[in-house]
């Protein structure tokens, strides 16, 4: 069964170890733990579970802040984030009652919850499970509903107008994901080379404008401005939990509060990160993609495949890029140590074995894992030499290591190892220059390859001729080469009507 292509490539994350050091520094959270030490028995909450108001001052002072608004409003979001994450738990108080008996307003009392001391006896993935909480919640917070006036939207019965917000809770947080998942997909791109800034106006543009949109229109122009505004909002929110690294829209750009002008009008290259400037660090990385986990999303990770089976590894990297596959099998053969070589070999061969449609591509691969195992697996090797479908792949893998005694294949091997590896190569849709010249090189290396290559017992035979024929830069043999896929097409039909 052929394997399934992944919708995202692999990601390389770095060690859990060191994504937790990165989140233990996350300013929001590092403020956040703080408040969670600095908490004790004479700190009052209110019925929500916030700090009250008077002593916003004091958490601000102990976080080195300063006492103004600006102090206690990171006082305040550095609170909610140690109770949103289990750092401090809180206890409502009787409604309407005051502990010590008085009418005053109702004021909770507040412990060490047990996440704060996992803090530093717990190991990396309980600190980045903490921290992923964390994400959530400021999440949350980034796609919560902008209240120019509260006032408006309060009833004269004290009940909250949610209707006349216009706010949308699934589509404002599926439209925030599906940014971070674009901008997760742009620093995965082209092996990771893509790992820099990107332009907020191209982020958003990425999200509203069509595929198939030439120019754009105003009206999504228009949209595209109002997204970049809001995307400028949470971002300013998100880069404090460590997930982005941002650089915010110039305000001197701003015309009118909640408006910029025109980010494609008269803005050259230089100018663009005027406009806002974003990227994912390594820990943002780790964080989008445990979202898309959780979402069911295929997410795939280098070191996924390690402790599994040769089979699972073959078919899992069947369309990685080659770093990601080749950092894959380094870690897939380093988990079974260098005593495990052979029957490491032998598993990896046994997996390559088949004549489904994925089976070429295995091959391909099983040949790539073979060379990185070394030497060592000569004798795993050497026992398939006999093996129709591995005997060619084993005697090309014994002749690049310099191996003696190698039995020279028959013709019919090379033929169905040719036809073997051009399918695998189309299967990997690699570069169409490689393939034209492997199918070039391969065809020229025996005379009269298109009167007999169509004879060989391989499933994928019709196929690589017909692909051969239209590749194929020599007219000729692009013509042999589409007279044998037809030939071979009506042998396979004849066995089939004898069958």
């Amino acid at each position: 069964m052929s394997a399934e292509r992944p919708i995202l490539p692999p990601v390389r994350l770095p060690a859990e170890a060191e994504l937790a050091r990165e989140a233990l520094a996350a300013p929001l959270f590092v403020r956040a733990v703080k408040l969670a030490r600095w908490a004790g028995p004479d700190a009052r909450v209110g019925a929500g579970g916030e700090l009250v108001e008077a002593q916003l001052p004091a958490a601000a002072e102990h976080l080195g802040l300063s006492a103004d608004e600006d102090g206690a409003a990171y006082a305040s979001e550095a609170w909610r984030l140690a109770v949103d994450t289990g750092l401090l738990d809180v206890t409502d108080p009787e409604d309407g009652e005051h502990p010590d008996g008085t009418e005053d307003e109702a004021e909770g009392t507040v412990t060490a919850g047990e996440n704060l001391a996992l803090l530093t006896s717990g190991s990396p993935q309980d600190v980045l499970s903490i921290w992923l909480d964390g994400l959530d919640a400021v999440h949350a917070d980034a796609t919560a509903p902008v209240l120019d006036d509260f006032a408006d939207l309060v009833g004269e019965d004290g009940s909250i107008d949610f209707d006349a917000l216009d706010w949308d809770p699934e589509a404002e947080a599926e439209f925030l994901d599906g940014v971070l998942g674009n901008l997760y997909l742009l620093t995965l791109a082209d092996n990771g080379a893509g790992d820099g800034p990107v332009p907020l106006p191209a982020l958003a543009a990425s999200m509203i404008v069509p595929d198939d949109m030439g120019e754009p229109t105003d009206d999504i122009l228009e949209q595209v401005s109002e997204a970049m505004m809001r995307l400028d909002d949470q971002f300013r929110l998100l880069e404090p939990i460590g997930i982005v690294e941002y650089q915010p829209v110039d305000e001197a750009l701003m015309v009118e509060e909640g408006e910029t002008a025109d980010a494609s009008a008269g803005a050259d290259e230089e100018d663009v990160t005027r406009y806002g400037m974003v990227r994912l660090t390594p820990l943002g990385l780790y964080g989008v993609r445990a979202r898309m986990l959780e979402a069911g999303v295929d997410a795939p990770a280098v070191g996924d495949l390690a402790g599994k089976g040769a089979d699972a590894l073959l078919d899992g990297i069947a369309y990685y890029p080659e770093a990601a596959a080749r950092a894959e099998i380094q870690l897939w053969l380093a988990g079974r140590g260098a005593e495990g070589t052979v029957p490491a070999a032998a598993e990896l061969l046994a997996a390559a074995r088949g004549t489904d449609e994925g089976a070429p591509l295995r091959r391909l691969y099983c040949q790539q894992a073979l060379a990185l195992a070394g030497a060592e697996a000569e004798p795993a090797v050497r026992a398939v030499l006999g093996d129709q479908e591995l005997g060619g792949l084993a005697r090309v893998w014994l002749a690049e290591h310099g191996a003696s005694d190698v039995p020279a294949p028959t013709e019919t091997m090379i033929f169905w190892l040719a036809i073997d590896t051009i399918a695998a190569q189309l299967d990997a849709d690699g570069e169409l220059d490689e393939l034209q010249g492997l199918i070039e090189g391969l065809s020229a290396q025996h005379s009269g390859f298109f009167d007999e290559v169509w004879r060989v017992d391989h499933p994928a035979t019709a196929d690589v001729l017909e692909a051969m024929g239209r590749l194929h830069s020599d007219k000729k043999a692009a013509k042999d080469a589409r007279k044998a896929a037809f030939k071979a097409r009506s042998r396979a039909g004849a066995e089939e009507e004898r069958a």
